[in-house]
């Protein structure tokens, strides 16, 4: 079974065919520049773009960097256009998508499904935090495996900021850190949120999971295991059409 899933991230838009027996991409994925300033309209050109690139004509999923309810309202947007709070984001994607059915679910919370169903999460019960570094921090927090779901952990205090502006990649790219550098401020999150929360595992997700590598076995003290995203950036993606394919 196919189901189309977009994933809507601070610096791109990305989307293709997901096979939800394999929980992976059928296609390559394609990708377009999230617009600057990210607004309702400008995104949802963005998301027309990817879905019509392949022209599709089926249920489509997609992700979005915020508080999503009830899979179409929008309550918060941390890094997108102010302009989203209050959106029917359903609404305006299905008619932008010519009345195709449309989900929306929050983008790591999408991410964590998919891990959970798929890759580094599966078939791990107690409680498990996955988190993207990316353009913010997003969670999602799961709990024998049931998602708790708009959880926005990126936005604990971590020294008098929200964790994402001192623990992102974007921080990181900001701040021109070393990998070294950078580590110890993930690190310290890392035990804010353990302290709080007492997780099994943390699941590492967004573009830098791809990085793992030169980062991961710097992080000390943690009690829990701290693993990559095995789906890396596909995640979203590939839960958005979960969502999707959960809802037809």
């Amino acid at each position: 079974m196919q189901i189309f899933g977009v994933d809507i991230g601070g610096s791109g838009i990305k989307g293709a065919p997901v096979d939800l027996d394999r929980g992976d991409l059928a296609q390559e994925r394609f990708k377009v520049l999230t617009p600057h300033p990210a607004t309702p309209d400008g995104v949802a050109d963005g998301g027309q773009q990817v879905v019509e690139h392949f022209g599709w004509r089926g249920p489509v999923g997609l992700t979005f960097p915020g508080v999503v309810t009830g899979g179409a309202m929008v309550r918060t947007a941390a890094n997108v256009d102010p302009g989203w709070i209050d959106t029917d984001a359903r609404a305006l994607f299905a008619e932008r998508l010519g009345g195709l059915p449309v989900t929306v679910v929050n983008d790591a919370d999408a991410a964590g499904v998919a891990e959970m169903r798929f890759g580094a999460g599966k078939d791990r019960r107690g409680t498990v935090i996955l988190l993207t570094f990316g353009t913010g921090i997003g969670s999602a927090v799961f709990v024998d495996g049931t998602l708790v779901a708009n959880t926005e952990l990126g936005h604990l205090e971590l020294n008098g900021h929200d964790a994402e502006k001192r623990a992102s990649s974007k921080a990181k790219d900001d701040h021109d850190l070393s990998w070294e550098q950078w580590a110890h401020r993930v690190q310290k999150y890392l035990a804010h949120v353990e302290m709080l929360f007492s997780p099994e595992l943390f699941i590492i997700g967004g573009g830098v999971s791809r990085k793992s590598h030169k980062f991961l076995h710097l992080i000390e003290g943690i009690r829990a295991d701290i693993v990559p995203a095995q789906l890396q950036n596909n995640a979203g993606i590939v839960g958005a059409a979960m969502r999707a394919a959960a809802r037809a």
